[in-house]
């Protein structure tokens, strides 16, 4: 009895020393991404610099709530905004397009080519399957060593540190936040910050995919 009690109280201190540790990381990493990226975000376009490309982080048009996804609608518009203003000449669309059935890269150029951004200025890719996947291929996929990021302020800082610490000189856009969103964002996002910090300082992750140099403006569009 006694040894079984001494067993279970290794396990509890344990768990309790793995608890202080993540939650010590989760404000570690929130704290060190908000206060390091701020002076990177905008949200006036009338001073936000200008950049050759905008990449437009994907996600879903659809909430999983129901109804449309203000995200992906602010996000699209924004990007589109930013085009006509002449703040970005191409539009780099990278999200998700894990199976046939979802396709984010395309259904964001489609409403694009609706709010009247030309095909020839648009660029996807389809291997963006994570915020770090998408940021170090526009690096390494399509030479971008300066871009501006198009998201939402919350997603934009993440993206903003990756960036940053992958050696690439990005500004970000913030889109809106609307009303109709997924609220699992927000919680994800914590946790993602926290993977991010992790991913950037230690385990140097790269992403799931590169592939062949794809230069915009001199490559067809894909």
């Amino acid at each position: 009895m006694g040894a079984s009690l001494t067993r279970f109280q290794v396990v509890m201190g344990l768990f309790a020393t793995v608890v202080i540790v993540a939650s010590t990381l989760l404000v570690v990493a929130n704290l060190l991404i908000n206060v390091s990226t701020e002076s990177y975000l905008y949200s006036d376009i009338d001073k936000l610099p200008d950049n050759k490309v905008g990449l437009l982080l994907g996600t879903s048009k659809y909430s999983r709530t129901g109804g449309r996804n203000d995200h992906y609608r602010l996000r699209v518009d924004a990007a589109s905004q930013l085009f006509k203003a002449g703040k970005i000449q191409y539009i780099l669309i990278s999200g998700d397009n894990a199976t046939p059935y979802y396709n984010e890269p395309s259904t964001i150029r489609r409403d694009l080519l609706k709010l009247g951004v030309p095909a020839e200025n648009i660029y996807r890719d389809y291997a963006g399957f994570r915020t770090l996947d998408s940021i170090i291929r526009a690096r390494d996929v399509f030479g971008l060593n300066e871009f501006t990021i198009i998201s939402q302020a919350y997603h934009n800082k993440r993206a903003i540190y990756i960036a940053l610490n992958n050696g690439s000189n990005a500004v970000a856009f913030n889109a809106g936040e609307g009303e109709n969103s997924d609220l699992t964002n927000r919680t994800r996002e914590v946790l993602a910050r926290m993977l991010a910090l992790l991913e950037v300082h230690w385990f140097d992750t790269g992403p799931k995919y590169l592939g062949p140099v794809i230069d915009i403006g001199n490559t067809p569009p894909t």
